[in-house]
């Protein structure tokens, strides 16, 4: 083959991969731009749809409002729902936190490499399981139970809510954790060992801190996840919307509440006419949960940049 033969089959297989590549880099920009656009377009929905409802309803009203009854009282105080939303929250976050960060350690610092490999894909299968599956489970078999131990406790509760959404969480934590423990380099468990220290006391003083940026964003991710989550709380918290006394919320676990999302399914599945005000406080809700696991986002992404380590 002359060498004009050769040039000229070069640059034809140079033109095809280039063509390819432009292709291969409209299609992952189209996909990068598509998810923006669906992003702003639920943000524009709610919106939009919010403002018409707040238009009729002052906004200071609903977010300080402490009743919400809409169908009977015409009531739209947040409150209640945003108190059991946070109630349900904190008592998740009691479980899955301290859980799911023993579990790291246990994973990234103690345990073999084939217990690790059968371990953490067994325990991410929670994860797995459908949300309604976990909301019949706490209705079904956790209250009955938490019943022997609380005789006052209703059929609907918070407390039951709270246990199933933190066992839900679990993994994000654990998962997410494990990841940012591994990538702390051995060089900082090595020089922890030669100066005399145990396993323990490499694990809790040097690993945990060093990892701490990654551990607090799954506690963010995870809380984020457990303050949206749906089925669960519609089915084992109730939709008794009150406001949670702070300096008593123990008997609030033990009684019915309605968190935001359960407001917003049993409005959704309600009779009521898609253009009633009833029906567009949906949005409002909507709009106010976006903002606060926004929030929760936002804090992350400053604490991880704040706290995070950069090893060569």
């Amino acid at each position: 083959m002359s060498s004009e033969t050769r040039d000229i089959v070069t640059d034809e297989t140079n033109a095809s991969r280039t063509a390819k590549e432009q292709t291969y880099r409209a299609i992952f920009l189209a996909c990068g731009i598509l998810s923006v656009l669906t992003t702003v377009a639920i943000i524009a929905t709610l919106f939009s749809d919010a403002l018409t409802f707040w238009s009729e309803v002052p906004i200071e009203d609903f977010l300080l409002g402490t009743n919400w009854s809409p169908q009977i009282e015409g009531s739209y105080g947040v409150l209640p729902l945003v108190s059991a939303t946070l109630l349900i929250t904190f008592g998740s976050a009691v479980v899955a936190l301290p859980i799911g960060v023993l579990t790291a350690i246990y994973l990234s610092e103690y345990a073999s490499d084939r217990t690790r490999s059968i371990l953490k894909p067994t325990l991410e299968i929670l994860a797995g399981v459908p949300t309604v599956v976990y909301g019949f489970f706490a209705l079904v078999y956790v209250t009955p139970a938490l019943g022997t131990i609380f005789p006052s406790i209703s059929t609907f509760n918070a407390l039951s809510a709270s246990l199933v959404v933190g066992i839900m969480i679990i993994p994000m934590v654990s998962s997410i954790s494990e990841d940012a423990m591994s990538a702390v380099p051995d060089s900082l468990r090595q020089a922890s060992y030669g100066l005399g220290a145990t396993k323990f006391e490499v694990s809790t003083t040097v690993v945990v801190p060093a990892a701490i940026s990654g551990i607090f964003s799954s506690f963010i991710l995870a809380l984020s996840r457990a303050i949206g989550e749906t089925m669960i709380v519609t089915i084992a918290a109730g939709s008794n919307a009150r406001l949670i006394d702070p300096l008593d919320p123990f008997s609030a676990f033990l009684n019915s509440v309605e968190p935001m999302t359960a407001a917003m399914i049993n409005i959704g599945k309600s009779d009521v006419d898609p253009g009633s005000l009833t029906y567009k406080s949906l949005f409002a809700i909507g709009l106010t949960l976006f903002a606060i696991t926004f929030v929760m986002n936002v804090v992350s992404n400053l604490v991880a940049e704040r706290y995070r380590e950069e090893y060569e």
